[in-house]
């Protein structure tokens, strides 16, 4: 089984920007959400994925991905998603010998900025940038197949 070990954080400020790629459309979609699994549907650039991803356990998880046809994409995310589908771009940050991924949500959740990375092992050490704020990998609610359920925007603050 191929696995995901990923940490999440808020960003703080918008210095990152200045270290970014030019980002990169992404929406994306729920077919099925629970708590043992989810399958997403995702359209980024010109390439698309079907993924599914266990439950998470700590900050690991299993995950299976799969290209897909992107018409086949835009249709699932049309015809066959719950809830609200995902909207953001991506952008990628090189920093001290690891891509951090900076999602800028729009849409429903307009407004939410996370940074993400992914490591080798739950004990990898990393270098932790100053706009990397709260660290959010354990709180549900950040989860993108949560948000499509209960977008930023309808939280309580």
């Amino acid at each position: 089984m191929a696995t995901e070990i990923e940490r999440k954080f808020l960003v703080k400020n918008e210095s990152w920007r200045s270290d970014a790629d030019g980002g990169t459309p992404i929406r994306q979609g729920y077919i099925v959400g629970g708590a043992a699994a989810t399958v997403r549907v995702r359209l980024s650039g010109e390439r698309a994925w079907l993924s599914i991803k266990s439950a998470t356990v700590g900050v690991t998880r299993g995950e299976f991905n799969y290209e897909i046809p992107c018409p086949d994409a835009a249709c699932i995310l049309e015809t066959l998603c719950t809830g609200t589908t995902i909207e953001k771009v991506r952008f990628v940050v090189r920093y001290a010998g690891h891509d951090w991924e900076i999602d800028v949500f729009e849409g429903e959740n307009d407004g939410l900025v996370l940074a993400e990375i992914e490591l080798q092992s739950e004990g990898e050490a990393f270098e932790r940038p100053a706009w990397a704020g709260k660290e959010v990998s354990d709180d549900p609610r950040y989860y993108n197949s949560a948000l499509a359920e209960c977008p930023y925007r309808r939280w309580k603050r």
